[in-house]
């Protein structure tokens, strides 16, 4: 399990010169699911552009403080980093992260084994990219976000924003990629 002290990048936007992008644009907005949203606090605050840069917008949970999104891509991506941005009270905790999971239901989160453990504390919450562990999140097809609590163990939880930064795995350029002889190993 990586936790954020860990996984923190620090450089923070500088993230987006190495040629990390924001991948909303990949986002396959027909099929998104929210399980455990409000009504009136979809999950389209926090994830589409426009909306999360509004800090008056979040998502919100519904009965408890769990929330579970599927997002599934139009095309294959790697992920490199998350950004979270939420109240200090409020904002996720343990954030589980699944590649290429679907149908998954809080009934049966469990059976599946976790690709990423995130342990947010309050000081992240304000938008900085968190690393996750890159060669779990190479062939992505879609991720499942699992928030299983938050920080002040309330009955809701709350997202002002949720971005994913990586790359198509088409623009990775493999003219770039550099063939390990035997002779340096």
């Amino acid at each position: 399990m990586a936790t954020v002290e860990s996984a923190a990048d620090p450089r923070g936007a500088a993230a987006f010169q190495s040629g990390l992008a924001d991948l909303v644009e990949c986002i396959d907005w027909s099929s998104v699911e929210c399980l455990n949203e409000k009504d009136d606090h979809t999950f389209s605050n926090a994830v589409k552009q426009g909306y999360r840069e509004d800090d008056g917008l979040h998502l919100e949970s519904d009965a408890d403080e769990q929330l579970l999104l599927y997002i599934p891509f139009n095309q294959v991506v790697k992920l490199h980093s998350l950004v979270v941005k939420g109240p200090a009270e409020e904002g996720p905790k343990t954030v589980k992260l699944y590649a290429n999971r679907q149908n998954m239901g809080f009934s049966n989160v469990g059976d599946f084994p976790v690709n990423d453990t995130i342990i947010l504390s309050a000081d992240h919450l304000s938008g900085r990219p968190v690393q996750l562990k890159y060669v779990k999140f190479q062939n992505v097809r879609s991720v499942t976000v699992f928030i299983e609590d938050n920080q002040e163990t309330t009955e809701v939880t709350k997202i002002q924003k949720l971005a994913f930064l990586g790359s198509t795995v088409e623009t990775t350029n493999m003219s770039e990629l550099k063939k390990i002889s035997n002779e340096s190993q």
